[in-house]
């Protein structure tokens, strides 16, 4: 893709994640910032494509009149089918959207649903379906500190790994695989937590939703990863795109925090929530490299079916 068709899907990506109008104030925020620091990274002018959006300085026929091929449509229409569905299902706005969309790219109807139907059956999975490392025996008994802690460290290698594949989908995938984590660390506390709780966890300790998806998305993008099939996958190992290792820090922070949260009875406050993610964080950066082999194995080992399953917990 040449720098146009890049700027047009980021800009679509924009488009969806506001199309809904419910965006709170801390996730506006947070996908600004991501704006900023994509563009000081890779030289694209993201802040202004920000500000373009929210105020409405582009249409999404014009947008969407910028992409030639036909891979750049089929991976802008599949990043905002992602961007609607990474806080859940998408809303009657964003259907709506997606549906003009699909025929401002002149995509094929039956596939584009097809693309929608999975990512909802993604976004829709029950939280109380098995975490990756779960086994029967395991979510039958209380596990101690060294077995969640061993969850935590499993799970963050998954999505560690989740960030080296092209697809679209598994770049979604990291997201419930989060919320279905903290929902089994309360669990083992004592606590039942709905989706709705762990949604306010995760903005808490300052991790959106939609502003997540789109920076994991974004830098595979800008780093020429997102999209790639068959040898693209190793070949980008090294690109900064997926350096960062930003889903293995993420998750693994999210664990532990939730761990120290839910042990200690939901007593933490809110400031510290942040100082201890943010510490934590920087822990799970430190021991990136150390678990960077484990991961480039897990995703040698995964597909698109693969990531589903795991997301329902099979």
């Amino acid at each position: 893709m040449n720098a146009s068709e890049t700027r047009a899907i980021v800009t679509l990506s924009l488009l969806a994640a506001f199309v809904d109008g419910e965006k709170h104030e801390r996730e506006r925020a947070e996908i600004k910032r991501i704006a900023e620091g994509l563009s000081q990274a890779d030289g694209l002018n993201l802040p202004t494509l920000y500000q373009d959006v929210l105020l409405q300085r582009v249409s999404l026929d014009s947008v969407a009149a910028a992409l030639v091929s036909v891979e750049s449509k089929q991976l802008a229409y599949e990043m905002a089918v992602c961007v609607c569905d990474a806080d859940g299902v998408h809303s009657p706005a964003e259907q709506r959207f997606l549906a003009s969309l699909q025929q401002a790219l002149g995509l094929h109807k039956a596939t584009a649903e097809q693309f929608v139907q999975q990512a909802d059956a993604m976004a829709s999975v029950p939280l109380a379906a098995a975490t990756p490392s779960a086994t029967p025996a395991a979510a039958a008994a209380k596990p101690g500190d060294a077995e969640l802690d061993k969850t935590i460290l499993n799970a963050a290698i998954v999505n560690g790994a989740l960030e080296l594949l092209p697809e679209s989908l598994s770049t979604m995938a990291i997201i419930p695989l989060q919320m279905k984590l903290v929902y089994g660390i309360g669990k083992a506390h004592g606590f039942e937590l709905d989706r709705g709780h762990i949604k306010d966890f995760l903005a808490t300790v300052g991790v959106g939703l939609t502003s997540q998806y789109l920076e994991q998305a974004g830098r595979k993008l800008l780093g020429g990863l997102l999209g790639k099939v068959g040898g693209g996958l190793l070949r980008g190992l090294g690109q900064q795109a997926v350096s960062t290792g930003m889903s293995f820090a993420a998750t693994y922070a999210l664990g532990h925090v939730a761990k120290r949260y839910y042990a200690g009875g939901r007593t933490l406050s809110t400031q510290v929530l942040k100082d201890v993610y943010a510490s934590v964080t920087q822990e799970a950066q430190g021991l990136h490299s150390r678990y960077l082999p484990a991961m480039q194995q897990t995703a040698r080992s995964l597909d698109a079916g693969k990531v589903l399953a795991m997301v329902r917990g099979a």
